[in-house]
């Protein structure tokens, strides 16, 4: 099996990071892997943000708490509760994957590829990920979300697309298994 396939086959969500700093060297390459995604006529329809900035990380986890702690169904927010009760799991650092307001019908599967080559990325130079959709939440339901966006510096004319944790992990686990009965060759 080549390296690519291996590193696919080794990936896994990572839900538990020892909160250590990832090397400059590793964020400038994951982020490069997401840069160098295809995307539909060559469009390019994302901004990448890479958090490092663990406190920032911090203040985003609590501000997403506190929005999923405000919604009339608890179910997400207890789930978190008995997950230790970190959104972000306490990695150190994030990407946030921002995707045009007009970017076209393709650009969210635009932005989706970018996020697999990023993940694919932090796995192959070791690293934990996991692909995480709930670091939009404050952006668009906190009160504080104009101020956040600030902090952030979001670009005039992107929304939230997606998001991942990158971090050493505490430990590693296996990935999930492989349903082959997903699979139909004709």
């Amino acid at each position: 099996m080549n390296e690519t396939l291996k590193t696919i086959a080794a990936r896994y969500s990572c839900r538990a990071y020892t909160g250590e700093p990832v090397a400059k060297a590793h964020i400038e390459a994951i982020a490069k892997a997401g840069l160098q995604a295809p995307s539909a006529m060559n469009k390019q329809p994302w901004h990448i943000v890479a958090v490092t900035d663990k406190a920032l990380v911090d203040e985003l986890n609590e501000e997403a708490l506190a929005c999923l702690k405000k919604l009339e169904d608890k179910a997400m927010f207890e789930r978190i509760q008995e997950r230790g009760g970190k959104v972000f799991y306490n990695a150190p650092a994030m990407f946030l994957i921002l995707k045009k307001t007009d970017g076209g019908s393709y650009t969210t599967n635009d932005c989706g590829i970018v996020q697999q080559n990023m993940a694919l990325a932090a796995t192959s130079l070791g690293l934990g990920n996991v692909i995480v959709g709930m670091a939009g939440i404050p952006f668009a339901q906190s009160e504080k979300a104009a101020e956040l966006k600030a902090q952030f510096k979001w670009p005039e004319g992107y929304e939230f697309g997606m998001g991942l944790l990158v971090g050493h992990a505490v430990k590693d686990i296996s990935p999930h298994e492989v349903d082959e009965s997903k699979l139909t060759v004709i």
